[in-house]
Formats: structure tokens, C-alpha cells, sequence
């Protein structure tokens, strides 16, 4: 079982940066795909980006360039820093877990966090 807690959420304005992290519970983190996907109003959920157990990462094509997501394995946590942030980023953002290898299908994901809100203002 994985828990996972995002933390970093909040208001900024356009061309701003945020920075989110998802701090994860459990010993095995390292082996662990992680993924961002994020959820406006009214909108389904979408794919924003991954990391694998490798650290290789993939984006969406409306987020490259601007996000970036790293890891510390040592810190059980997973970062996603967003920068030249625009409206269109507002959502909620949740951080999930699955078993190695990334996936852009958030089926694919067994573990899930509560999510954190960005808003950008224009």
C-alpha cells in the first residue's frame, strides 16, 4: 500500500512559478512510477506528465517547456515545478503511483493522492 500527499498548491499569477510535491509512504518508492495529472472545472482528468523508476521523464504537449518533474528517492517524494504558469493550468492537481514503468492512462495508476488546487490568475 502507498499513500501519497500533495503539498504546494495555490494562487499565482500568470507567469509565475509553483512548485507541488507528493511525499509517498512506504519503502519501495524508488521502484515506482510516478505520475501528475491534473482536473479543471468542469473538465475531465488529464495526463500532465510522468517520471519512472529511472527517473525518465514525459510530458504532455501543453505543459513542455514550462513543467518539470523530478524525484528523491531518499525523501520518498516526487516534485512538479511549473513555471510560466497560465490560466489554462488552473486545477486540481493530484500525484499517483504505479509499478515501474510510466503511463500517460490514469487506469493504469493503483495509488492516488487527495490533490492540491493551482489557481492562476490572468
Amino acid at each position: 500500500q502507498v499513500q501519497l500527499v500533495e503539498s504546494g498548491g495555490g494562487l499565482v499569477q500568470a507567469g509565475g512559478s509553483l512548485r507541488l510535491s507528493c511525499a509517498a509512504s512506504g519503502r519501495t518508492f524508488s521502484n515506482y512510477a510516478m505520475g501528475w495529472f491534473r482536473q479543471a472545472p468542469g473538465k475531465e482528468r488529464e495526463f500532465v506528465g510522468a517520471i519512472d523508476w529511472g527517473s525518465r521523464t514525459y510530458y504532455a504537449d501543453s505543459v513542455k517547456g514550462r513543467f518539470t518533474i523530478s524525484r528523491d528517492n531518499a525523501k520518498n517524494t516526487v516534485y512538479l515545478q511549473m513555471n510560466s504558469l497560465k490560466p489554462e493550468d488552473t486545477a486540481v492537481y493530484y500525484c499517483a503511483a504505479r509499478a515501474r514503468l510510466l503511463s500517460v492512462t490514469e487506469n493504469d495508476y493503483d495509488y492516488w493522492g487527495q490533490g492540491t488546487q493551482v489557481t492562476v490568475s490572468s
